[in-house]
C-alpha cells in the first residue's frame, strides 16, 4: 500500500528541494497515526510535527468536542502547536483517515483554515499541470467529483482539457467511475477525485476517498509552491483571479420529531409539483430533477436524461451563474441547500448568496 501511495507523488524532486517544509499533523486520536507520519518521512519530509496529546488512540476523542476536520475546533491544538514552530501547513485527518482537513500559514502568520471545496481545486489545479510538466498526464485524462462540489473544478478541468464528470454525493459513486474506466482498460485516464465535505483521491488502488494519499499530495502541494516563492493561499487567490471569486455555503434546516421526516417529503414534493422559475430575482434555466433522472431547459423545454442514478436531489441552475441545490440529508431529519455563487469580488459573491438564502429558506419551512 505504501508503496502504491508513494507512485502517486506528481515531483518527487519537488520534495528533495523542499524537505524541510514545516508540517504540524494530528490524527485527532484516529487511525491516521498509524501511516501518515510515516508516508511523510517515505516521501522525503523530515519537519513533521505531530499534536502528542492527540497521536493516542482514544475513541473517546477526549481533546476534541468532536473529531472531525471539517470543525475549526478540531485543529486548535495542531494550529497552537503550528504557531509556536511558525510551521507551513497544518493537517488534521479524521478517525477513521478517509478525510483530510487543513490550515495554511497566512502572510500575517495567522492560520486560514480551507474548505473541501477550495483544497479540491488546488489539488486538481496542481495535478493537471504537474503531470503537463511531467509528461505524465494520460491521453483524454478524467476527473470527477460530486454534484454539490464547486463548480469552479469544472473550469479548471476544462482549461486542462481534462473530462470532469459529476456524480452523486456519496464517494461510492465516484469509486464506480474508475470501475467503469477500469472495465474498458482505462483506469489510468483517472487523475482525481474529490467531493468537499473533505474527501480526496488520486490514483486505482483505493476506491473510497484516502486521507494518507490526500494528505502526502497537500504536503507535495505546499513545497511546490514554497519552491516558487509563493504560498499555497497565493495560488488560490491566482485561482480565483483566473477563473473568478466562487463562493459555496451549505445551509440546513432541521425537521424534528416524528412529523419531520412528513414534512421533509411534503417540502420535497411541493417543489417538484411546482417548480420554482426564479430565485431572488435570478431567472431559473435549467433545472434537474435526479429522483426523476431528468435535466430540463427551463427555456425551450427539452428535457434530457441526467446519466446518473435515481436520487433525492434537485438542482437549480440561474441566469447570471449561480446554483441552488436542494437535497434531504441521507443521515440526519434534515434538508440540505447547497448555493454556489460567483461575483469579481467576494463582497459580490457573499452578497448574492445572502440573496438566495433569503428567498429559498421561507420555502423550508
Amino acid at each position: 500500500y505504501l508503496d502504491m501511495v508513494h507512485s502517486i507523488s506528481i515531483d518527487p524532486e519537488v520534495i528533495r528541494r523542499q524537505k524541510d517544509l514545516s508540517i504540524v499533523y494530528t490524527p485527532l486520536h484516529g487511525a491516521g497515526r498509524v501511516l501518515i507520519p510515516d508516508s511523510l518521512k517515505e516521501w522525503g519530509f523530515e519537519n513533521i510535527n505531530c499534536v502528542p496529546e492527540q497521536m493516542v488512540k482514544d475513541g473517546n476523542f477526549p481533546t476534541v468536542v468532536s473529531p472531525n476536520p471539517e470543525n475549526a475546533e478540531a485543529l486548535s491544538m495542531a494550529i497552537a502547536l503550528a504557531k509556536k514552530i511558525d510551521a507551513d501547513i497544518v493537517m488534521a485527518s479524521d478517525p477513521d483517515a478517509d478525510r483530510v482537513g487543513i490550515a495554511v500559514r497566512a502572510a500575517d502568520s495567522s492560520y486560514k483554515l480551507l474548505t473541501g471545496n477550495e483544497v479540491g481545486v488546488l489539488l486538481l489545479d496542481y495535478i493537471c499541470a504537474g503531470r503537463i510538466e511531467q509528461g505524465t498526464m494520460p491521453a483524454a485524462p478524467v476527473a470527477v467529483k460530486s454534484i454539490v462540489s464547486t463548480c469552479l473544478a469544472d473550469e479548471v478541468a476544462k482549461h486542462y482539457g481534462v473530462e470532469c464528470r459529476n456524480v452523486l454525493t456519496g464517494f461510492k459513486y465516484i469509486g464506480e467511475q474508475i470501475h467503469l474506466l477500469e472495465e474498458k482498460g482505462e483506469e489510468a485516464r483517472f487523475i482525481f477525485g474529490f467531493e468537499e465535505s473533505y474527501g480526496y483521491l488520486a490514483g486505482t488502488y483505493v476506491r473510497d476517498k484516502d486521507a494518507i494519499v490526500a494528505s502526502m499530495l497537500i504536503c507535495e502541494m505546499a513545497a511546490y509552491y514554497r519552491s516558487r516563492g509563493i504560498s499555497v493561499l497565493a495560488r488560490l487567490e491566482e485561482l480565483y483571479g483566473q477563473y473568478g471569486r466562487w463562493l459555496h455555503k451549505v445551509d440546513s434546516f432541521a425537521f424534528e420529531g416524528l412529523s419531520g421526516m412528513d414534512a421533509m417529503k411534503a417540502i420535497m414534493a411541493k417543489l417538484r409539483t411546482e417548480g420554482l422559475h426564479e430565485v431572488a430575482g435570478r431567472k431559473v434555466v435549467k433545472a434537474a430533477d435526479y429522483q426523476a433522472r431528468e435535466v430540463k431547459n427551463m427555456e425551450t423545454g427539452a428535457v434530457q436524461p441526467t446519466g446518473l442514478p435515481a436520487s433525492n436531489v434537485l438542482t437549480y441552475w440561474l441566469d447570471d451563474g449561480c446554483s441552488v441545490i436542494v437535497r434531504p440529508s441521507g443521515t440526519e431529519p434534515k434538508i440540505k441547500v447547497y448555493y454556489s455563487t460567483k461575483g469579481d469580488t467576494l463582497a459580490d459573491a457573499e452578497a448574492a448568496q445572502a440573496q438566495l438564502s433569503a428567498a429559498v429558506g421561507p420555502l423550508l419551512k
